[in-house]
């Protein structure tokens, strides 16, 4: 059975017209000393029958702290993970800027085999960085993502 998830790639144009993205940088112990290739769009699972957009605003909510911002969301595509994973991402331009980021947790043994069940937050930063920048913190299987947000904004400023 595949796993699928739903999430929301924002943009946004600086004011040098560069792409902006906002990306989160994914919490617990096996990412927390990681800064490249560890950053993911706001996403989360869902199960079938669900409508995959309701899905990727619920999750935004949890993981942000905040809910999404109200746009006009277009779909980017079905993602295939190396994982096997498929993520359908939507997208809108928007200005969203949260006061603060206040992700929902997890729990989990740590350290591992310790009998100590932790709590962790899904997402421990999130922030607007530009399309170059996105490209090393994406983990690798979302940079096809990226790629399809590029094509949907004609690869060039407003």
């Amino acid at each position: 059975m595949t796993v699928r998830s739903a999430g929301l790639l924002l943009y946004r144009w600086s004011k040098s017209s560069e792409l902006e993205v906002w990306i989160a940088h994914m919490g617990g112990p096996f990412w927390a000393r990681k800064k490249d290739h560890s950053w993911s769009i706001p996403k989360g699972e869902y199960l079938d029958g669900e409508n995959p957009l309701a899905a990727a605003l619920r999750e935004f909510a949890e993981e942000m702290g905040s809910p999404a911002p109200p746009a006009d969301y277009v779909e980017l595509g079905a993602f295939r993970q190396p994982s096997g994973k498929v993520i359908t991402a939507f997208t809108a331009e928007s200005g969203f800027d949260p006061e603060r980021v206040v992700s929902n947790t997890f729990s989990l043994e740590w350290p591992k085999g310790s009998g100590r069940v932790q709590e962790f937050p899904e997402i421990d930063e999130a922030r607007w960085v530009r399309e170059p920048e996105a490209r090393l913190k994406l983990v690798k299987g979302q940079l096809s993502i990226l790629d399809a947000l590029i094509s949907h904004v004609g690869g060039s400023g407003p």
